[in-house]
């Protein structure tokens, strides 16, 4: 059984970012994942370029980052140079989104496209080549620690259905209420990728102890 677990950052106590990202590291995290608002997209402000290259100095584990931002296609460059493995942008930023997800795969990173709970996946019908995974928001952006949208298990079926059927390779990843009573159905409705926030960083036995909660609910 294979798949990936990406704590994000935003959950994490950023007074002590180094030690959190290494306890994530050592307890058997996959990514790191970094959540960028802009205040004008979604409510709240987050991180920049700085943020990922100080992660990368912490850790060779793949950056894998999601732009909550409008235009984000004149910040790519920076976080590709800052250290981003994997550049996720917003459908519903993006009126040029197959340009965009080019310009990400020319800077040799792997390009990825979100979409929020109330986009439908049939938007997403002449770009499943273009992309190397999709991220569906299992919960509405903006904030950590919301509770997982529970209709939200049949848009992965329909996800993974999508990319079948266009035989696509990309897989699937979601964020958003993420925690052991959820990972394991989205793993049977075709996800492979968890970014999972307060289930780790705000686990009462330790941040190891939250991903092992996520490995132990997949078994």
């Amino acid at each position: 059984m294979s798949y990936i677990i990406a704590p994000s950052i935003l959950s994490a106590d950023l007074r002590y970012l180094e030690d959190q990202i290494q306890q994530a590291v050592d307890g058997g995290a996959d990514w790191i994942h970094v959540d960028v608002m802009d205040g004008s997209f979604v409510p709240n402000i987050t991180f920049g370029p700085n943020i990922v290259k100080a992660v990368r100095k912490v850790t060779q584990l793949p950056i894998d980052v999601h732009l909550m931002i409008v235009n984000p296609e004149r910040h790519i460059d920076a976080f590709a140079e800052a250290g981003a493995n994997h550049i996720t942008v917003h459908y519903e930023t993006c009126p040029h989104i197959q340009r965009t997800l080019e310009s990400i795969r020319d800077l040799g990173v792997s390009p990825a496209i979100v979409i929020n709970p109330g986009t439908p996946v049939s938007t997403l019908r002449e770009l499943t080549h273009d992309f190397d995974k999709i991220l569906i928001m299992t919960v509405n952006p903006g904030f950590g620690g919301q509770s997982f949208l529970p209709g939200m298990y049949d848009k992965i079926r329909r996800t993974k259905a999508l990319l079948e059927e266009t035989n696509s390779q990309a897989t699937i990843q979601i964020d958003g209420g993420v925690d052991k009573d959820t990972i394991k159905a989205c793993y049977q409705a075709g996800a492979r990728n968890f970014v999972a926030g307060s289930a780790i960083f705000g686990h009462q036995a330790g941040i190891a102890a939250g991903i092992t909660a996520l490995h132990e609910a997949l078994r």
